[in-house]
């Protein structure tokens, strides 16, 4: 397929590393030049402006920021036959149109910087057939119904940055007591990634539940301390 990316910052960044061998011909925009050139060297995708990424591509993936949107897309012409995903989450399908008229916005793809290497979970929204057909079976598709559902993945998936706090403070706490500092992270790492991938969340915690055990001792503090509240209530202001 001719892909093209309007906006090179991070995520579309390893949107394109992650499918630049699956033999599609990429154009990325220059818009942020130290990325694309280093797209370009590594992957040979070709760099254009942004009408001239538009004209190279049947897909076209919009990756800038909601106010850069208003004021870029305007100005471009585009085809009744290219079809648009967008990653910008503050954007509705309804709203994209009338900006890139005559082309049509499928489906809002919302990766992660893993997808880069694959193995990442992707949230998407509307006809999601094309991001199925692009990114798996190396990625995860889930699909949501609209925009607050959307919403809802967006806030919840926020936990990822308190968890891997967690595992990093229990790496710092554990380091001046054992010989390799670094051995003690790579398991931790292992540990939870491995157990989250392996099991459903209720019957791990059942697994984990063991009366008097080093895991159940901790939670229990840190239930007593409050922690699910204040969780809960961060990603109800968001």
């Amino acid at each position: 397929m001719r892909l093209g990316f309007i906006g090179t910052g991070t995520i579309a960044s390893a949107v394109v590393e992650g499918i630049a061998g699956d033999g599609h011909q990429i154009t990325v925009s220059e818009r942020s030049r130290a990325r694309s050139a280093d797209l370009a060297a590594r992957f040979g995708v070709a760099v254009a402006d942004n009408q001239g990424v538009a004209d190279a591509s049947d897909v076209l993936f919009l990756g800038l920021l909601p106010d850069q949107a208003a004021e870029v897309l305007p100005a471009l012409r585009f085809r009744p036959d290219q079809q648009v995903i967008s990653f910008m989450a503050g954007v509705a399908l309804d709203t994209l149109s009338s900006l890139i008229a005559p082309a049509t916005p499928v489906a809002v793809m919302l990766p992660f910087p893993g997808i880069a290497r694959g193995g990442s979970p992707i949230i998407a929204m509307g006809q999601t057939d094309l991001i199925e057909t692009l990114f798996t079976p190396k990625n995860s598709v889930y699909t949501v119904e609209n925009d607050t559902e959307l919403t809802a993945y967006l806030c919840a998936q926020a936990v990822l940055s308190p968890a891997v706090k967690l595992v990093s403070d229990a790496a710092r706490w554990i380091a001046p007591k054992v010989t390799d500092p670094a051995q003690a992270e790579d398991f931790l790492r292992v540990l939870v990634g491995s157990s989250l991938m392996a099991n459903d969340l209720a019957p791990l915690l059942q697994a984990l539940n063991t009366p008097g055990g080093y895991n159940a001792r901790l939670r229990e503090h840190m239930d007593a301390a409050g922690v699910p509240e204040v969780l809960e209530a961060g990603l109800s202001r968001l």
